[in-house]
């Protein structure tokens, strides 16, 4: 039977805790590791940190923000609201508004509706907004354009 206060361990460093941890570059002391004659990477790509550090990219950054922490704040208020009406008022969730339809299953649809909402307007946000910058962002980085579909 597996004794759950003692698992069992693959390998002899997990039990010295002496286990590197990965991408740091940590090795357990008295470890050697076989490493080619390294030279220093030059780098061929884009520049990321100046790329982020550029003004173009902040102010992508402050516009997507603007946009996306409101509306993200709205709607989770949205949500909220609905949810403690759902559970302190009853009478007024319970009221009918037509036939067998009540005012709780009008505002489960409308948070149906609310997120297709926020998701066009994002998207259309971003369509006119983000993407043109994004593209110029790209150009100038040398990186390749993504295609649109």
């Amino acid at each position: 039977m597996y004794d759950v206060a003692r698992p069992a361990t693959g390998n002899a460093l997990e039990e010295t805790g002496q286990l590197p941890a990965l991408f740091t570059g940590d090795r357990p002391s008295g470890v050697q590791y076989h490493q080619p004659d390294h030279q220093p990477a030059t780098r061929t790509g884009p520049d990321y940190p100046a790329i982020q550090a550029s003004p173009e990219f902040k102010a992508l950054r402050r516009r997507f923000r603007w946009f996306v922490f409101p509306l993200s704040f709205a709607f989770f208020a949205w949500y909220m609201t609905y949810v403690l009406l759902a559970a302190y008022a009853h009478d007024f969730m319970s009221r009918k508004v037509f036939g067998q339809v009540n005012v709780a299953i009008l505002l489960g649809l409308g948070q149906f509706v609310s997120t297709a909402l926020v998701t066009w307007l994002y998207l259309r946000y971003a369509r006119r907004r983000l993407d043109p910058r994004v593209a110029e962002l790209r150009i100038r980085a040398g990186l390749p354009q993504e295609k649109r579909r």
